[in-house]
């Protein structure tokens, strides 16, 4: 599976990124992938061939390229519990500053950066997110909804983008979530919103899950809610990306 390194020019800089593509000389579907808060690092480089080993153009970028390269900061092969609690301390004044704006610039340029690589197509492309990767999915599938055919977020802070910007998805989307990140209760509140909106989508609560769920390296890491998010999300792409 051929990866590589690759500088996305921006607004603000060169964002670094990562991608994986299928070795056949064709153009494939792009997918923008984002990471979790974490960043780049081996399991999302193997998220990624996994994903373009069914047939397309994945991008994964450092969203957080404004303070260095990915990992922006050191981690363990392994992020337990009290390494996550130290990263994590140190990641939130960069989650708080990635602001709406920042997103949405970032946003222009990572999809006109996917839609020109030799091996994608012009699109339509998708997007698909971890944790805090899944709520830029979400404002990137709304701010650019001519482009974004199917969006996904998986473990990730969906109502957070607001019923307003929520109900104007016209992206199929598909939400999974942790049973410690959202009641039954909350669920039926986010899908209410889905719903007025007129959106089509699945949201639906994972079993067995606690935040984190499908990255590897974590304590977090749950092997059939991975599947499970594999089992949604390629359909998905199947559904809404043609080939080029």
């Amino acid at each position: 599976m051929p990866t590589k390194m690759l500088h996305i020019p921006t607004a603000d800089g060169q964002a670094d990124a990562f991608a994986a593509f299928p070795d056949d000389g064709e153009r494939h579907p792009g997918v923008l992938m984002y990471a979790d808060g974490f960043g780049i690092r081996p399991v999302l480089r193997d998220m990624a061939r996994e994903l373009a080993g069914h047939g397309y153009y994945v991008l994964v970028p450092n969203f957080f390229y404004r303070h260095g390269p990915a990992p922006v900061f050191e981690l363990p092969e392994h992020i337990g519990e009290e390494a996550r609690t130290a990263v994590m301390g140190q990641l939130m004044p960069l989650i708080e500053a990635h602001t709406v704006e920042r997103t949405q610039r970032d946003a222009d340029a990572y999809l006109r950066f996917l839609t020109t690589q030799p091996e994608a197509c012009a699109g339509p492309v998708a997007v698909t997110g971890y944790c805090i990767g899944g709520l830029l999915a979400v404002r990137t599938a709304v701010a650019h909804p001519g482009q974004v055919a199917a969006v996904a977020g998986f473990h990730a802070p969906v109502g957070a983008a607001g019923p307003d910007s929520l109900r104007r998805l016209t992206a199929e989307a598909h939400f999974g979530h942790a049973e410690t990140d959202l009641t039954p209760e909350a669920l039926a509140e986010l899908n209410q919103v889905l719903d007025a909106g007129g959106v089509d989508y699945t949201s639906e609560i994972y079993p067995d899950t606690v935040h984190g769920f499908t990255m590897a390296d974590t304590d977090a890491f749950n092997p059939a809610a991975l599947q499970l998010h594999w089992d949604h999300l390629l359909p998905l792409l199947g559904r809404n990306l043609a080939n080029c």
